[in-house]
């Protein structure tokens, strides 16, 4: 089977040739460079420029001359190999033979989601050599893989945040045919494969678009990456194309299962429908036979984004990154208080019990971090699949100053507790490359600007500024000592291990996490796919933690110790243990400090 999905932008491989088209509503002239010769544009209404090229082929390297000059890659190229300022290859997508042509994905109750840096995640770094780690972690009980973004970025090191050309796979994992066969190979497997999407900034190298697309940006919403991509302005209905085309690209062309929509609260819209809506209304009405699942990543905690329909599937979006949840854990489990941890060391454990009860602990609520900011809505009628959950993320590690794991700050009878309650609460588990095995190696903060080295200058003094409000680094020197993210070597130490889960104690780590997701498929998922009917919370004065999920088959209820002295709490006869880490009980349960148990009882 060949896939392809078709776009008004880009290259279109046709019988008469290949069709170029670029968007340049600001240039005064453009050419197509092919195979090193410039051949005129034809200009045609609301800023296009079109040619179809009887010389062109697969394989043929190409550009556009904007302007008498200044040469740039196609905005929508298919795969550069020559890095984000090089000329760009046309690719015919039906050269790839399919052979997922039975996958229809899974359901989204059944996602165990394993996050990936696909460049730090194997040796080798690349696509083909993820292909050899799939059965492995479908045999841990991974169902789901999500690739950290892979969009084209400068240099051969990045995070993928970076990233210029959203349509290109990035060379320095490999060709394009060799995600196909990763995303081939899961399949096969019955791992589904989801990709983190960045469609509100670009990277500071190799974006040309402000050269001869300008009202792709608005100066109207800044954001922390600069000015704002324009999605409500003139011309604003390119730019959605653009992002919305590139979804579908994704997923049809692709065949993934899923994207994860980073930091969607940076993406301003003035304008109706929001650019989240018809981005989701698009895709849904697009693809219709097969799971698709859409995940935000939104600081605002919009439930309107996640609401259900009545067969309680999402209208729009399928569910968001819980933050509230994670942050709440590391306040609660590091005692630690600053950035944007101050919203949540208050009163960790009331603010970690609301969001497992509810989705969201910011719920309309004031943020001390940002003083007079107004934060989320109201979430508790909200299915828990509608959170997906986290101890670890490549941004809760990645963003500290040493990219420490949670294995490296807290004492393993404490972590062992909240993986427990990570992974057997209802919402859906994300894991971070590494951590079912308590892996010993950092993630830190990554870049490739060895080519503009007043680039890698600003990248290195700007990492280490964003720490000078810690206390920790107020000293310049205390300061210096942050890794410098474009070295090299600090992309070599955020490789994973794979040869440690051999010896102790991450081998006993290994084995603990595969028995918690058997027993979440085994007790956890049957309640999963049977109807929710909401939830309850309550602290003690003594911080006993007390949440209870009703569904239609059973009640889930969560007991925790994190007092200081012995608690005794009555759970009945008539309840089955599914997990303790207290000893047996006889329906009065002993819970010492930080010790607990997740119980099943019959739905009244």
């Amino acid at each position: 089977m060949q896939r392809i999905h078709p776009m008004p932008f880009g290259t279109e491989i046709t019988i008469d040739g290949v069709r170029f088209a670029l968007w340049a509503p600001t240039a005064s002239e453009v050419k197509l460079v092919l195979d090193g010769a410039d051949q005129a544009m034809e200009i045609h209404e609301d800023g296009w420029y079109r040619l179809v090229s009887s010389h062109a082929r697969a394989g043929s390297r190409y550009g556009y001359r904007v302007d008498g000059n200044l040469v740039v890659p196609d905005p929508a190229s298919r795969f550069q190999p020559d890095d984000v300022h090089g000329l760009s290859l046309v690719v015919d997508p039906r050269s790839y033979e399919w052979s997922d042509t039975s996958w229809s994905g899974r359901p989204w109750e059944e996602a165990v989601i394993y996050e990936v840096h696909v460049g730090t995640a194997t040796p080798e770094g690349t696509y083909a050599s993820l292909v050899k780690k799939l059965d492995a972690l479908r045999d841990l009980g991974i169902t789901a893989i999500e690739l950290m973004p892979i969009a084209e970025f400068p240099g051969r090191r990045n995070w993928g945040y970076d990233g210029v050309l959203p349509y290109a796979p990035d060379a320095a994992y490999g060709r394009p045919e060799d995600l196909k066969r990763l995303i081939d190979h899961a399949h096969e497997l019955g791992l589904m494969m989801f990709l983190d999407v960045v469609y509100n900034h670009f990277g500071p190298s190799g974006n040309y678009l402000h050269a001869y697309a300008k009202p792709f940006f608005t100066e109207r919403h800044p954001t922390p990456w600069g000015a704002g991509i324009n999605v409500d302005g003139e011309g604003a209905r390119f730019v959605r194309d653009f992002f919305i085309h590139n979804a579908l690209y994704w997923l049809e062309e692709y065949h993934f299962d899923g994207l994860r929509f980073d930091a969607v609260h940076a993406i301003v819209d003035d304008s109706r429908p929001h650019f989240l809506e018809e981005l989701a209304t698009r895709i849904r009405q697009s693809i219709r036979d097969r799971h698709i699942h859409l995940v935000l990543e939104n600081e605002a905690n919009q439930a309107r984004w996640l609401e259900r329909h009545s067969d309680r599937s999402p209208r729009l979006h399928t569910a968001q990154w819980a933050d509230d949840i994670h942050n709440s854990w590391h306040a609660l489990l590091t005692g630690e208080n600053e950035g944007y941890y101050q919203d949540y060391a208050d009163e960790p454990l009331r603010r970690l019990g609301r969001a497992l009860a509810e989705g969201f602990a910011y719920q309309g609520d004031p943020s001390a971090h940002k003083p007079g900011v107004i934060r989320g809505e109201s979430s508790a009628h909200l299915p828990p699949t509608a959170f997906v959950s986290f101890l670890q993320n490549h941004d809760q590690v990645g963003n500290r100053a040493f990219g420490e794991r949670l294995s490296h700050l807290v004492p393993q009878d404490r972590l062992a507790l909240a993986q427990a309650i990570f992974l057997l609460s209802p919402q859906i588990p994300l894991i971070f490359m590494g951590e079912e095995w308590s892996a010993s190696t950092p993630f830190q903060f990554f870049v490739d600007f060895e080519s503009e080295p007043d680039l890698a200058k600003a990248v290195r003094e700007g990492r280490r500024g964003e720490f000078k409000h810690f206390k920790a680094f107020a000293d310049p020197d205390t300061a210096q000592s942050i890794p410098d993210p474009t070295d090299s070597a600090t992309f070599e130490r955020s490789r994973i291990d794979w040869a440690e889960p051999e010896r102790s104690p991450h081998r006993e780590a290994l084995l603990e996490t595969k028995r918690l997701l058997k027993l979440r498929k085994d007790e956890i998922l049957p309640l999963l796919r049977s109807e929710y009917r909401g939830s309850r919370y309550t602290i003690s004065p003594e911080s006993m933690l007390d949440v209870t999920w009703a569904f239609a088959g059973a009640k889930l209820r969560l007991l925790a110790n994190f007092g200081d002295r012995p608690m005794s709490i009555d759970i009945g006869n008539d309840v089955q243990v599914l997990w303790s880490n207290s000893g047996p009980s006889d329906g009065n349960a002993q819970l010492e400090p930080w010790k607990g148990m997740i119980v099943k009882e019959a739905s009244a």
